[in-house]
């Protein structure tokens, strides 16, 4: 398992190179900062420790739903612009359809459950980043009953 809160660019081939052999399918996520709206640039913040615990406390939850052959979540903070690459998510398992499951299921909980902070800044000021409901409706869809 990887996982990294980074300044960093990552490389995506070197990423998936990483992963050891043994698994029958690899599903990843590749996310960039969208310049909609003249979006000069996005600033995130995080917290240390604590935001490395919540995201491992999902990738816990994500292997004992699927059987996981290997898990990489990468996310960036500081500064970034638009095209630059934010989050990188790579799930291995025997099959797709646990590799997709486990790869959509990091993303949801990371969208809303990890502790990062987002402000976009444009030419004539800047904005602090709120959650969407769309994305909690997603993340809601995973909830055990």
């Amino acid at each position: 398992m990887i996982l990294s809160i980074q300044e960093t660019p990552f490389d995506v081939t070197t990423e998936l190179a990483r992963i050891p052999p043994g698994a029958g399918a690899i599903a990843n996520f590749i996310g960039y900062v969208r310049g909609d709206d003249g979006l000069k640039a996005l600033h995130l913040e995080y917290y240390p420790g604590m935001t490395e615990r919540e995201i491992a406390r999902h990738i816990e939850r994500a292997q004992s739903r699927w059987p996981l052959h290997w898990v990489s979540v990468i996310h960036r903070v500081g500064t970034l612009r638009p095209g630059d690459p934010i989050v990188f998510v790579a799930v291995a398992a025997k099959h797709r359809s646990e590799a997709f499951a486990a790869c959509e299921f990091l993303m949801d909980h990371l969208k809303t459950k990890a502790p990062f902070w987002k402000e976009e800044r444009f030419q004539e000021g800047s904005r602090w980043v709120e959650a969407k409901a769309s994305d909690d409706a997603a993340t809601e869809r995973w909830s055990e009953a």
